[in-house]
């Protein structure tokens, strides 16, 4: 086959392809044209039937919308007239209403009328009632004047005398009384109290000893204040320093004072000088020694004495603290009384008494042990020695009935049992012969102002004070006091001297009336 058939070959199989192709173009154009043509039929015919839908569609909704409107307007109607109703009633209601006030405002306005006529009355009734009260004040006062005039003595001085004769006349029944009173009292109250006073006293049996506080040192000779004194004063300063205390060196023959507030550190001063002295080596890295040795014996001597009193009482649970108050108390002194012997005095016989009573032996016992507790530090602090001491205790944990016995133990009425305890053996303890000393001045002066106070009183002839300013002897006029009136006296004088004096324990006021008949045998 040669190449010119071959190229035929192709050329006429390209025209075949060609042809084909153009055939299938025109052919599947007249398909699409055929196809298209009847799409469009289909497509008016389907718009044809969507419009006849939409019309029927559109007439139905017309006629809902119709039929909506016309149930709204029946429902609108319906509504209309019920609120029309209702306002009509309301309308009314508010008629009814105007035509209440109207004729309340009528009825008010003829009570004003009224009450303006009646004011009128009552304003003519106070004039004349004033114009007759301004004339019978003035017969009064006339009449006042005829009866001061007949009777001699003026309206208030008159008020005076019966308010008198009435104070008087109610003294003495209230002497009466009281009188009635304390006899029937005293028959049961006196001899019990006795005989448990009498039973702590003889139970308990303490040493009745006296100490005093010693502010002197003795010297051996006077030699031996120039060693005191030092090198330019430098051993007295140091000794001074150490100590807090300030020593007086005068012109007493071989003597030297200690002077200061705290008695601890005035015994370890006192201590100190008499180790120096003994020791004969006086300067000042050797006092300082001496001083902090006998500073620490003392601590240890404090302790061991608050833990002996702790033990002799038979207590446990004390706070540390409080075991070396008391022992400090040994160093403190009151009317050159000792506290520490005093304290465990007051508590030995505040627990026979509560044993006595029924109450817990015990409890009695702390609270007579700790009721001056505040004096261990009341140089130190502001205050009352028994609200020192309620406050310390209350600070280390002690029962709120132990608390309140050492604050009220000076109280005239305390609330406490155990405050009455306190304040009963306290008393006791103070006020027996030889327990306490105080100035002879002071003394002197107490017995002056007893009897100075008990004269004031009318009626009063002559007083004593007897057992050193613990009794007082009133002897009054018969005539010019009765029996009921003493008693009355009695009480008067006792609150006085309460009111104007200060003294330790209690004082007894003795009113007595004598009456005598005298008469001559001839």
């Amino acid at each position: 086959m040669d190449i010119t058939t071959v190229v035929m070959a192709a050329v006429i199989a390209v025209i075949a392809i060609i042809v084909g192709a153009a055939i299938g173009f025109i052919s599947r154009k007249k398909i699409e044209e055929t196809n298209l043509a009847s799409g469009v039929k289909n497509a008016e015919s389907l718009v044809a039937e969507a419009r006849k839908n939409a019309e029927a569609i559109k007439k139905e909704a017309e006629l809902q919308a119709k039929d909506v409107v016309y149930q709204g307007k029946q429902e609108f109607e319906k509504d209309t007239l019920a609120r029309r109703k209702e306002l009509q009633a309301i309308e009314k209601k508010v008629q009814t209403k105007e035509e209440n006030l109207d004729k309340k405002f009528e009825v008010i306005d003829r009570k004003e009328v009224e009450l303006q006529k009646k004011e009128k009355a009552v304003a003519a009734q106070e004039k004349n009632a004033k114009d007759m009260e301004a004339e019978v004040a003035a017969l009064i006062a006339a009449q006042k004047e005829k009866l001061e005039h007949i009777a001699g003595i003026s309206a208030d001085e008159a008020k005076r005398l019966l308010l008198e004769n009435m104070e008087n006349e109610a003294k003495l029944e209230a002497g009466k009384i009281l009188k009635r009173i304390e006899e029937e009292t005293r028959a049961e109250a006196e001899a019990k109290a006795k005989d448990i006073i009498a039973l702590s006293i003889q139970r308990y049996a303490g040493d009745y000893v006296s100490e005093r506080t010693v502010s002197v040192v003795n010297l051996p000779s006077d030699e031996m204040k120039g060693r005191i004194i030092g090198r330019e004063g430098r051993n007295i300063r140091a000794i001074e320093a150490a100590t807090g205390i300030d020593i007086i060196i005068d012109d007493t023959p071989e003597a030297i004072i200690l002077s200061g507030h705290n008695p601890v550190r005035r015994e370890i001063a006192k201590i100190s000088i008499e180790r120096l002295m003994t020791d004969g080596r006086i300067h000042p890295s050797r006092i300082e020694e001496v001083v902090n040795k006998v500073e620490a014996e003392i601590n240890q001597a404090m302790n061991e004495a608050g833990e002996r009193a702790i033990f002799d009482a038979g207590l446990h649970g004390i706070h540390k603290e409080i075991q070396k108050l008391i022992g400090r108390l040994k160093f403190r002194t009151s009317y050159a009384q000792n506290v520490y012997a005093h304290s465990m005095e007051v508590a030995f016989i505040c627990g026979v008494m509560a044993s006595e009573l029924g109450l817990p032996a015990k409890i009695a016992r702390r609270a007579g042990l700790l009721h001056d507790i505040g004096k261990a530090v009341d140089h130190e602090m502001e205050g009352t020695h028994a609200a020192i001491g309620a406050e310390i205790a209350k600070k280390y944990g002690e029962a709120p009935k132990i608390v309140a016995a050492i604050a009220q133990h000076h109280d005239d009425k305390p609330e406490n049992i155990y405050g009455v305890l306190v304040q009963a053996a306290d008393t006791l303890s103070a006020a027996r012969p030889g327990a306490r000393k105080e100035m002879f001045e002071s003394y002197i002066k107490r017995l002056d102002d007893l009897e100075r106070i008990a004269k004031e009183f009318r009626g009063v002839e002559k007083s004593y004070a007897l057992q050193a300013g613990r009794e007082i002897r009133v002897m009054v006029e018969n005539q010019s006091v009765s029996d009921e009136g003493a008693v009355v006296l009695a009480k008067d004088i006792a609150k006085k001297i309460e009111a104007e004096m200060s003294y330790p324990g209690q004082i007894k006021v003795t009113v007595v009336r004598e009456s005598r008949a005298v008469e001559y045998a001839k």
